[in-house]
């Protein structure tokens, strides 16, 4: 089954599983070690990651090394800057406006100039 990078990244498990990888290779046993879950759910979370192509499973000897694979986070990527995108615009709208009617508030509060005498 393959899985979808989405899918993947949900789980901040999995969110940090990815990062301690991404900085070095670790065997199964150096990833499990750093969670308070078993060795056979950290193998899942693996798994699931190794499915959708973010983990690389080597074998060395006898020990499996995983290591990142980051680029099908590009996925990722793409989707939020397209929201990011549309989000900017509709900020930048949003502050024009605040900015003219800062303007017009401002011009309609300033005092009127009376004439001495």
């Amino acid at each position: 089954m393959r899985r979808d990078v989405f899918q993947a990244i949900a789980d901040p498990t999995r969110r940090e599983i990815i990062q301690m990888i991404a900085r070095q290779s670790l065997h199964l046993n150096a990833v499990a070690e750093n969670f308070n879950i078993s060795r056979p759910a950290i193998s899942k979370h693996i798994k699931i990651l190794t499915e959708c192509g973010l983990v690389v499973i080597r074998q060395q000897g006898r020990e499996r090394y995983c290591e990142a694979n980051l680029e099908q986070l590009g996925q990722v990527s793409q989707w939020v800057d397209q929201y990011r995108a549309f989000w900017t615009q509709k900020l930048d709208a949003l502050d024009h406006f605040l900015q003219q009617d800062a303007a017009a508030s401002a011009q309609h509060k300033s005092p009127k100039k009376t004439k001495r005498k």
